[in-house]
């Protein structure tokens, strides 16, 4: 009898395809070949700040599960970076001139509403979401801070400073969800919302393809 497959590489190969759509979406493909404008990575940049927002101010309620808390590390925050980013790119009144897109919105409600709830649930966003962001997203980082000419202020959200070893954070993350007491059934769930998580990424990516396409008619 062959060994059971630990429950982070059954994850991640479940997600893999929805990961791979997510990172070819239209207006990411754009960005990542040169084709996006500064504005478009403005437009992601301030997109991200409402997600994290609420990621970030669920984390601090969900401290207090003793499934969740495992997870919930000071050097994975990102909203002071992201912050940093707006007041950046867009200036010290960035909060008034940013609104979520209605993905955004049905995003950030469902992060809410499993991090009241549901420890398993709010986890699943917090992986798809940091693991990328210490994966494909310093790619993203490198990229973006080459196109348009960025040292660190801009693309400060892909920095993690704390962090020396991304890959060994990432391995004891792995070994931490394989390490969950999640039985079969708390499992599918899991890697359910993590798909949930994936589409929300990809359907996000397509508001703002959207409204980039909206402005350019008016």
């Amino acid at each position: 009898m062959s060994d059971p497959i630990p429950f982070s590489s059954a994850l991640r190969e479940r997600s893999n395809r929805a990961h791979s759509s997510s990172e070819t979406a239209g207006f990411m493909a754009d960005l990542m070949k040169g084709e996006g404008t500064r504005e478009d990575y403005i437009a992601l940049v301030a997109q991200h700040w409402f997600v994290y927002e609420a990621l970030e101010r669920t984390a601090s309620r969900m401290r207090n599960d003793p499934v969740a808390a495992v997870f919930i590390s000071d050097r994975l925050t990102r909203l002071p970076a992201l912050e940093a980013d707006l007041e950046y790119l867009v200036g010290p009144d960035w909060r008034d001139r940013i609104e979520p897109l209605p993905t955004t919105k049905r995003y950030v409600d469902r992060i809410n509403e499993v991090g009241a709830t549901w420890a398993g649930g709010f986890v699943a966003h917090h992986y798809t979401r940091y693991l990328g962001d210490l994966s494909g997203g310093q790619f993203i980082g490198r990229l973006m801070a080459r196109r348009f000419g960025f040292d660190t202020n801009g693309i400060g959200f892909y920095l993690f400073e704390d962090i020396a070893d991304p890959k060994a954070f990432k391995d004891v993350y792995r070994e931490q969800l394989d390490a969950a007491p999640w039985d079969a059934a708390e499992q599918e769930r899991v890697i359910g919302e993590v798909l949930l998580a994936y589409r929300f990424n990809t359907e996000l990516f397509d508001d703002l393809a959207a409204a980039k396409a909206s402005v350019r008619v008016a």
